[in-house]
C-alpha cells in the first residue's frame, strides 16, 4: 500500500464537497418551482444555501494556512502544473495506453480542481450581490443572477461527473476515504507518482 492523501487533505476534499453539494441541492430546490413547493420552508432552504456558500472557501483557507499546510501546498502546486503529457491525456480523455508520465494527478483531476477553484469565488461574489443587493445597481444584480445561474448549472454537471467517475474507480475512491492505495492501482493510473512514492519510502527506510 502507498500513502496518497493525508488526513488534512481528505478533510479538505470532503468538507468542500459537502459545502458544494449542499449549495447545489438547496439551489436546485430554490430554482425549480415544483421542488420548492414540495420541500417548503423556503426561508430555511435559502439560509442553508447562503451559509453553505459562505463556507465553501473555509476548508481550503484552513488547510492552506494550518500546521498541515505543507502537504496541501505541495498538492496545489501539482494540480496547477500542466505538462505536455497532461494535454495529451486530456485530448484522448485518458484512453491513451501510455500513461508513464502521469503523476499524482491526471489532467482530468487537474481540470476538475481548476474548475472548483474558479467556481468558488465566482459563486461567492455573485451570490453575495444577489443576497445583499442593496448597494448594487440593477445591472450588477441582473448580471450576477445570470452568471450565478449558469455557473450553478456547470457545477451540477461537473459534480455529477466527478461522483460518477469516483464511483467507477474503487482505487481512487479508496485513496480519498482511507488515504492509501495499492501499488498496483498507482502503477496503472499514476505510474510516475508511484515510482516517486516508492523512492521516498526507500529513502525513509
Amino acid at each position: 500500500m502507498l500513502d496518497r492523501f493525508t488526513p488534512a487533505e481528505r478533510a479538505l476534499h470532503w468538507a468542500t464537497g459537502v459545502a458544494v453539494l449542499a449549495c447545489a441541492v438547496t439551489g436546485l430546490i430554490l430554482y425549480v418551482g415544483p421542488l420548492s413547493t414540495l420541500v417548503g420552508r423556503r426561508n430555511l432552504v435559502k439560509d442553508v444555501h447562503v451559509f453553505s456558500g459562505l463556507a465553501m472557501p473555509v476548508p481550503l483557507v484552513l488547510a492552506y494556512l494550518g500546521r498541515w499546510r505543507d502537504a496541501v501546498r505541495a498538492d496545489v502546486r501539482r494540480l496547477s502544473r500542466w505538462t505536455a503529457a497532461d494535454r495529451r491525456w486530456l485530448r484522448t480523455r485518458g484512453r491513451e495506453r501510455d500513461h508513464r508520465e502521469v503523476g499524482k494527478f491526471n489532467a482530468g483531476q487537474k481540470a476538475n480542481a481548476a474548475f472548483v477553484a474558479g467556481m468558488i469565488p465566482v459563486m461567492l461574489a455573485t451570490g453575495s450581490i444577489m443576497r445583499w443587493f442593496g448597494p448594487f445597481p440593477l445591472e450588477w444584480r441582473t448580471g450576477a443572477t445570470f452568471v450565478h445561474d449558469w455557473t450553478a448549472i456547470a457545477t451540477w454537471l461537473v459534480v455529477a461527473g466527478h461522483i460518477a467517475i469516483a464511483l467507477s474507480d474503487s482505487g481512487a475512491l479508496r485513496g480519498m476515504i482511507t488515504g492509501r492505495v495499492t501499488r498496483r492501482w498507482a502503477e496503472d493510473h499514476h505510474p510516475q507518482w508511484a515510482g516517486r512514492a516508492d523512492d521516498a519510502r526507500d529513502t525513509v527506510r
